[in-house]
């Protein structure tokens, strides 16, 4: 270790670093951890912004920003992602993760890593049991292989994308430790079946060659003769490709036709609808529509209660189920009821589902939805937020409290097939929040463990979960409305149902309907098996900027399958 300058007691540089709890020997069986950090440079060298740690299985047991203690003069952003607005709002110091460390790891912790030295030097501690992959695979004449390269060779599977903003310090650390069992179980012999110096030069001589010029996917199509059917109401830079039939419509319907007829007929389709007339704002007002949709969705009614009903009890109780963003007392009913708006979907379907019917300050309640025009298939999409494939392994888990991490872990035999263990904290005060999502690898694994907490031992509630991860990013800047102001009027459905036949024939909300009427026929003409991925542009304008969206789906069997 001293060869290859890891830190250890006694030797210089390394007076204030803290020593892990060790047992003084190891097994076979002692459990490996896997390590990532993250540093900036400040007035006194590189310190620590951020660290992640993963256990065998690969769920994350830790994944924290740092604040450094000295003046901060580059936050290495290309590398970490730091920025200085992620940065400013934190206050776990590195003496906090320190501690943390002590408290989590076994004395019999392995830790792994890759480039592990300066891992342990950013986080000032010492600990005699690592191992670095840098090390591991170590090459002739002490050549050190990157991470990617050996997360691709002996992994197959690429990390630290060029188009994303800095490293993920969890995948990071869970492909050292990936890496690690890899070696632990195939051996020497088997990786140097993969004469890994020599792919190295190959792959440095292929970058020398390729810098030039990086080719797009439909370049690649091209120079391999792949043809190319591209369905569009503009003619542009696509039809330049020689295996590329561009065939030119009039209208969005006339695209429709066409595609029915000749995507079965070509391998790779592009077939492009026009998004005219959609001026900007009425972009404005449907991202205004979806920050109301989500409010309603997201907000639930509960009552009636007794006129001196404890708000405070009440608040408590409904907080268990998740973050409340406010609790209002509605004025217009005679006996009080109280409309309860929840951050998260999960939190206010749980308490439909949990609540609805029970006894609460000596009243039985009703909690429901309001229904609103918005709300009128809210059952519907639920159901189908429930089966999108990236929800169908996760569930939500509310009512947890600050221990429930090392409970889980501590009973992980509970729990077969976890694969990560999501837990939200406060923006500023990095408090844990009292509800997590919790990942496995199949769907009957997350529908056992769920029932294991909400059993007599852990006395939780849960459901499973609604809100994606990538959904939840693209909401995350929508901030909720009320649904209802006092005094708003509310148009009767008939009347509406006349305004929306009497629209001109391009107004935005009769365009957007046959567009989306389009895309589904389309959808639905595709044969089994047809990979299907929508594309709908961002739009940057006087009246803000609004994110794409892109929806990816292989087509099945018809019954029961719906593209959202």
């Amino acid at each position: 270790m001293k060869t290859f300058h890891f830190p250890l007691q006694g030797s210089p540089n390394c007076e204030n670093f803290i020593l892990l709890k060790y047992s003084g020997f190891i097994t076979d069986s002692s459990p490996l951890f896997g390590l990532d950090c993250e540093v900036c440079l400040t007035s006194m060298g590189k310190e620590l912004t951020r660290i992640s740690l993963v256990a065998e299985g690969g769920y994350c047991l830790m994944d924290e920003l740092v604040k450094p203690d000295f003046k901060i003069l580059d936050y290495l952003t290309s590398f970490s992602g730091i920025t200085k607005e992620i940065l400013n709002p934190v206050t776990t110091k590195l003496k906090d993760v320190q501690k943390l460390l002590r408290e989590l790891l076994p004395p019999d912790a392995v830790l792994v890593g890759h480039c592990l030295d300066l891992d342990l030097r950013v986080l000032k501690i010492i600990h005699p049991y690592v191992i670095d992959t840098s090390l591991l695979y170590i090459g002739k004449q002490g050549r050190r292989f990157k991470l990617t390269f050996l997360a691709k060779v002996i992994l197959g599977k690429d990390i630290q994308c060029p188009n994303k903003l800095g490293h993920d310090g969890i995948e990071d650390a869970r492909t050292a430790l990936e890496l690690v069992q890899y070696f632990l179980k195939y051996g020497p012999k088997k990786i140097a079946e993969f004469n890994l110096e020599a792919l190295a030069a190959n792959q440095e001589q292929g970058n020398k060659e390729g810098a030039t010029h990086m080719r797009s996917v439909l370049e690649c199509l091209d120079s391999m003769g792949q043809k190319l059917l591209f369905l569009t109401q503009d003619i542009d830079e696509l039809s330049s490709y020689r295996n590329c039939q561009t065939v030119k419509c009039s209208s969005n319907k006339e695209v429709l036709e066409q595609a029915r007829v000749e995507v079965p007929l070509f391998p790779f389709n592009i077939v492009q609808f026009s998004f005219r007339p959609f001026p900007p704002l009425f972009a404005e007002e449907m991202k205004n529509n979806m920050k109301t949709r989500w409010t309603e969705m997201s907000t639930i009614y509960a009552g009636p209660f007794s006129k001196d009903c404890n708000v405070g009890s009440l608040k408590k109780v409904f907080s268990s189920l998740g973050p409340v963003q406010s609790i209002t007392l509605v004025l217009e009913t005679y006996r009080p009821y109280f409309s309860i708006q929840y951050e998260l979907l999960e939190a206010a379907q749980l308490a439909i589902e949990t609540m609805n019917g029970t006894i609460l300050e000596g009243s039985c309640i009703r909690v429901h939805r309001l229904l609103t025009e918005l709300t009128l298939e809210c059952d519907t999409l639920v159901r189908e937020l429930e089966q999108d494939s990236e929800n169908q392994g996760t569930i939500y888990v509310a009512g947890i409290g600050e221990t429930f991490k090392e409970h889980l872990l501590e009973q992980s035999n509970l729990f077969p097939d976890l694969e990560a263990v999501i837990l939200p904290k406060e923006l500023k005060s990095r408090k844990q929040k009292n509800y997590c999502f919790l990942k496995f690898k199949t769907f009957n694994s997350a529908q056992v463990a769920l029932e294991v907490l909400k059993g007599k031992d852990w006395k939780l509630k849960g459901r499973n979960a609604l809100t994606s991860r990538h959904l939840q990013a693209w909401l995350k800047n929508i901030h909720p409305e009320p649904s209802m102001p006092m005094g708003l009027r509310i148009v009767p459905p008939l009347l509406e149902r006349h305004i929306f036949r009497t629209l001109k024939a391009n107004h935005p909300k009769i365009v957007a309907w046959r567009w989306s009427r389009r895309i589904e026929k389309l959808y639905h003409s595709l044969s089994p098996g047809t990979f299907c991925l929508i594309l709908l542009p961002g739009t940057k304008n006087t009246f803000g900027s609004h994110p794409g969206l892109g929806l990816m789906k292989i087509k099945e069997e018809e019954g029961g399958d719906t593209l959202l």
